[in-house]
């Protein structure tokens, strides 16, 4: 998703005074910018800085999510709404099924080895963005037994 794009959103937003989908959107511009900025390329957002920002951002709301006790039943929904609203702007995740087809087609001599450090070590760098960790992970394990 392009940059651009987050922004028009926000201000589409902001026009039809959607406070709780302006705020989530306004927290995803700040960090895709906070992101750029640091990587040095406050002109030029790349596609992947914006894929990159937005998931740290939704692991960031997830973990609030979680962490919220039952009793802020209101607090915890505000955050779940959140996190809905920020899943739009996110990359497509791959399923199990497609991490496990690329594992078997792509690192197939790795996963021979069935050292799950090394097999995650390069599976990672490619799947970085496209998928969640914690299910790479559980994929690679039941692919190693």
């Amino acid at each position: 998703m392009e940059f651009k794009e987050v922004q028009q959103a926000m201000i589409a937003a902001m026009k039809a005074r959607d406070k709780e989908r302006k705020e989530a959107i306004s927290d995803l511009v700040s960090a895709i910018k906070k992101l750029a900025i640091d990587e040095g390329s406050r002109e030029n957002i790349t596609q992947d800085q914006v894929a990159r920002a937005v998931l740290k951002e939704m692991k960031s709301v997830k973990e609030q999510i979680d962490t919220c006790p039952d009793e802020r039943a209101e607090l915890k929904a505000s955050y779940q709404k959140t996190y809905e609203i920020m899943s739009e702007f996110a990359p497509k995740q791959l399923s199990e099924e497609e991490i496990t087809e690329i594992l078997q087609t792509k690192y197939a001599e790795v996963l021979a080895s069935k050292n799950k450090g090394m097999i995650m070590k390069e599976v990672m760098a490619e799947l970085k963005g496209k998928a969640d960790g914690k299910l790479i992970n559980q994929v690679v394990a039941k692919l190693t037994k």
